[in-house]
This record gives C-alpha cells, sequence and structure tokens, in this order.
C-alpha cells in the first residue's frame, strides 16, 4: 500500500492538486509509516485522513493552510500556524479556589483626557474600558512592606487563592507565574512561592503575554494529570504590570492597558467525573510578531578591553500595536480555537455556562460570542473596571464571577486568551 501511494504526492504537484487533498494523501502516507500492521495502518491513515486539517501537520513544500477563504487578504497574523496546534482531553485536576488584586491607584477615561487628546466616550464607546489600575513608581520613602509591586500582587492574588481553596501552603508542589513584566528579569515565580510559604513547591515563571494565565493553567494541568509524580496541588498566578512599556504619548494604546494579577490554585483528582480542566488548545504564530511586540532595543555601552568592544546595555523600548491587525486575528481565531477546545471536551458551545475571554476589547467579546452562538448575558467581563491587564485579566474577572455568585459549583466556562506572539489558546473549565 505504501509503494503504491509513494508516487501520489509528486504527481498531486504535478497536476496542481488542492492542497488539501495532498494534506490528505500525505496524513494516510505517514500514518501507514507510522504502524506496524497493514491493517492497523489502514485504519488509522483513514482516521488521519478525515481528521480536520487544522490539527495535522504538513512538510514545509506544502505550506500552510489558512483556516477560511477570507483571510487571503489579511496580514502575516492570519491563521497559518493552525497545522502546529497543541490539544489536550480532560485533565485529571481541578480548580478549588481563584483570587485577585490590583493596584490602589484608579485612573479614569476622563483622567486621560488631560494626558493625551481622547474622550471619555471615545475610549468607552471603542473599547468599553472606564478606568483602570495602575502601578505608581515607589518612592524612596516608601515602606518597603507597603508599597505595590507586581510581585505584591502576585502574592495577595494567591494568597487569596489558597484561602478559597482550604489549602495549607506547604500543600503546595508547584507555582508557576505567568508575566511578560516581571519585577525581575530572571522571574518572579521563586520569590512569590516563598513569600506565601510554599516550602515544598517548585516554581517558575512563563511568559506567553495575553495567552500566559491559560498556557500556565494547562500546563500545570498536565504536571496534576500525571500520575506519575508527586504534584497534587499547583497554584497559577496571571500577573502584569504593561502600564511599565506603554508610550503614554501614544492615544491609540495607553488607554488600553491596566495592572493587575489573578491567581488559581488547581488540584489533582481521582475520579474522572471531576476532571475541572474538560479540554483545550493553543497555538502561536511568530509570523504576527511584527503585529504586538515590546522589542529589545539596548544602548551602546563600551568597555575598555585591549581591543576596545561595544557592548549592549540591556533596555527595552515601548509595546507596540498594530490594533487594526490585533482586531482581525483576535476575531478571526478565538472562535476556531474555543471550537478546537470544545470538541476535545466532546462538548458544543451549547453546553457552556459562561464565556470568558481574555479582557482586551468589548467589541472582540461580542464578535466572538456572536460567531459560536453564544448569548451576550453568557460573557464574563470587567473590562470596563481594569482595562487589558494582560496575563492577569482572565483570573481576575473569574475571581469576581465566583465571589459574586454569578459562577458556580459544576459550572461550565469556555476561556480563551490571545495576544503577543502572537499566540493565542483556550481551556474548558468545570469550577469547583
Amino acid at each position: 500500500s505504501i509503494r503504491c501511494l509513494r508516487p501520489c504526492l509528486p504527481l498531486a504537484d504535478a497536476y496542481g492538486l488542492p492542497l488539501q487533498h495532498k494534506a490528505i494523501l500525505y496524513n494516510i502516507e505517514a500514518a501507514m509509516k507510522f504502524s506496524a500492521a497493514l491493517c492497523a495502518s489502514s485504519v488509522f491513515g483513514f482516521a488521519a485522513a478525515f481528521q480536520p486539517l487544522n490539527s495535522v501537520s504538513l512538510p514545509a513544500k506544502y505550506g500552510a493552510l489558512s483556516n477560511d477563504a477570507d483571510t487571503s487578504s489579511t496580514s502575516s497574523s492570519s491563521s497559518t500556524t493552525a497545522l502546529s496546534m497543541a490539544t489536550t482531553g480532560p485533565l485529571s485536576c481541578r480548580p478549588i479556589g481563584i483570587g485577585s488584586a490590583a493596584p490602589k491607584n484608579v485612573v479614569t477615561n476622563k483622567d486621560l483626557e488631560a494626558v493625551v487628546d481622547t474622550s471619555d466616550e471615545w475610549i468607552s464607546s471603542r473599547t468599553g474600558i472606564s478606568q483602570r489600575h495602575l502601578l505608581t513608581h515607589p518612592n524612596a520613602d516608601d515602606d518597603e512592606e507597603e508599597a505595590e509591586t507586581l510581585k505584591t500582587l502576585s502574592i495577595q492574588a494567591a494568597s487569596n487563592a489558597l484561602e478559597m481553596s482550604g489549602l495549607d501552603p506547604e500543600d503546595i508542589d508547584l507555582v508557576i507565574v505567568a508575566t511578560s513584566s516581571p519585577d525581575d528579569m530572571f522571574g518572579d515565580g521563586p520569590s512569590v512561592a516563598s513569600a506565601l510559604g510554599c516550602k515544598n513547591a517548585f516554581a517558575y515563571d512563563l511568559t506567553a503575554a495575553c495567552s500566559g494565565f491559560l498556557f500556565s493553567t494547562v500546563t500545570a494541568g498536565q504536571f496534576l494529570h500525571n500520575s506519575g509524580n508527586t504534584i497534587k496541588n499547583a497554584i497559577v498566578v496571571g500577573a502584569d504590570a504593561l502600564s511599565r512599556w506603554v508610550d503614554w504619548d501614544d492615544r491609540n494604546v495607553c488607554i488600553l492597558f491596566g495592572d493587575g494579577a489573578g491567581a488559581m490554585v488547581l488540584t489533582a483528582c481521582d475520579d474522572d467525573e471531576d476532571n475541572g480542566i474538560l479540554g483545550g488548545a493553543s497555538h502561536s504564530n511568530g509570523e504576527g510578531y511584527v503585529n504586538l511586540n515590546c522589542a529589545y532595543t539596548g544602548s551602546p555601552r563600551t568597555i575598555a578591553t585591549p581591543e576596545e568592544l561595544t557592548l549592549s546595555k540591556g533596555e527595552y523600548g515601548n509595546l507596540q500595536m498594530k490594533g487594526r491587525e490585533v482586531y482581525k486575528f483576535a476575531t478571526r481565531e478565538v472562535p476556531t480555537v474555543l471550537e478546537e477546545a470544545l470538541d476535545s471536551a466532546g462538548m458544543t458551545a451549547d453546553d457552556i455556562d459562561w464565556l470568558l475571554l481574555h479582557q482586551a476589547n468589548i467589541r472582540i467579546m461580542d464578535v466572538v460570542a456572536d460567531r459560536l452562538g453564544v448569548p451576550k448575558e453568557k460573557i464574563i467581563t470587567n473590562l470596563a473596571s481594569y482595562g487589558n491587564t494582560s496575563a492577569g485579566s482572565i483570573p481576575i474577572a473569574l475571581d469576581e464571577a465566583v465571589r459574586s455568585g454569578k459562577v458556580k459549583k459544576g459550572d461550565v466556562i469556555a476561556c480563551a486568551g490571545f495576544g503577543a506572539g502572537l499566540s493565542w489558546g483556550s481551556a474548558i473549565l468545570k469550577w469547583g
């Protein structure tokens, strides 16, 4: 069978066979090679041939497929990496605690009218944002324990989540801090874990911008799901202070971002019926990097070696964003990645109780809900009060929804994050 199939791809090239058909041929061949038995390989090949094309891998010479025809006119942030997605089915863990923290300082849209050429009506009507919480620069005479930093917000959010969970800090085996703006460039995770009293935990940072919290949640879920290790409880923190990297003279960007932290406690479970991560999907596309980034710039620093060297002194530029391209990317990819996660969970949009998206723009949320057929009353949002808090946005919104009684034990929440990288991902959670 493999000998018969081998000439098919070159012939497909010669006769201009559509790329979708070549993908099927390639996957049949790959499946046959993979299986030792002819019967098994035929069955596997049949299944591979009819799986969605966005879940298979093609050789580089066949390029990449776009998920929808109307993306041909969009920028390089189009759905060209959907073929390399990672999905997960149910994971043997569940969320049992949630917490959040935000800076005391609040800046309203009205306040920003004195900073840039804008208005409260312009900002709220286009973004859904009314105010944001911002970290201020510490004064030299501030008490170290009272000074607000991203790390102190992370600690407070995680402490609140721990309290809700009923666990002791020493019960925690893993701490992941999802952030792109840590207080320490080498990572805040270990010091956050130490401040919490998580003496038995190993900790690290994960950088994936606005997708970071969901990527970290699925990562922690994989640790907890693996019965071969001793990890039973984990804390996932999403925290960012992008006000540090915003150009406050750019009225299109500075109005969008706020600072804050949220955290969730996950615990391993033995009974499949208790699974709290029901499915997930993750993507990235580095070709879209130009549309949203905060790049290293550096400045020259000469050192007086025998042969003089000019090195680079560490500096980063301001956050750069092409808003129109990011909007098109989000409204195109987020409905798809949610459907992928729902499919991996064996569910449809009709099965969810709540839709919780990265809090970036109310228009994006409305479009995604509409494309999924989810009623707008099922959208969880606190965007008006916090703005875009990057990795913090999903856990901060979930914390408010749980503590207000909106989200109840057993509720199914479809979550999706998206942002710089470009990266995007989703997870289907069952609360409690």
